[in-house]
């Protein structure tokens, strides 16, 4: 599915033009040709704006969050791949395992970066994990540093459940943005 690619960072599935969502809540379908740009304004900042309008996310931490999307979206984090046609909500309850395999429901399909949703995956706990890495890996090979990007992956996930699940998931959110910030401080980029 990622191999696929898509035209832009956040371009919908070819030939939809309708409302896109996570779950339950609308989002984006604005491009950039630039992933980073794309992420911290279309994903991150506007359910961490949300999650701040509601309460969920303190006045702190939403300036932690927006520091680290400003630093995301001047392109620390990019890289010369490609969009890839990514899930957008793989949580371990939109993987159904059957007799055949997995399938995968409830997408959230959206040009981004491959990372996201193994972030994803994580982050809510999917079983076989290690297998399902293994055998990413051996299909398409991830950049060096993957897992130390994680946290900065998770950020969208995290801002949507802060959003619409409360303030637990804006403190998961803080943690995230501080361990994003974190790694920013360092070189993460391939030599």
């Amino acid at each position: 599915m990622h191999d696929a690619g898509a035209a832009h960072f956040g371009s919908p599935p070819d030939g939809f033009s309708g409302q896109v969502y996570i779950g339950s809540q609308p989002m984006s379908s604005r491009t950039h040709e630039r992933w980073g740009e794309f992420y911290a304004a279309e994903r991150v900042m506007p359910f961490a704006d949300k999650a701040r309008r509601r309460g969920n996310l303190g006045a702190q931490d939403h300036d932690i969050v927006r520091r680290v999307c400003e630093i995301i979206a001047d392109g620390r984090f990019d890289d010369p791949d490609p969009p890839a046609r990514i899930h957008g909500d793989l949580w371990n309850g939109n993987v159904v395992w059957t007799p055949g395999g997995a399938v995968m429901i409830d997408p959230a399909a959206h040009g981004g970066h491959r990372e996201t949703d193994l972030a994803m995956l994580e982050l809510f706990g999917c079983p076989l994990l290690d297998e399902i890495e293994q055998g990413y890996t051996a299909t398409h090979a991830l950049r060096r540093g993957w897992r130390e990007r994680v946290p900065v992956h998770q950020l969208h996930p995290l801002a949507v459940h802060a959003a619409s699940h409360g303030p637990m998931y804006g403190f998961q959110l803080r943690q995230a943005a501080e361990a994003s910030l974190r790694l920013a401080g360092r070189d993460h980029r391939d030599p």
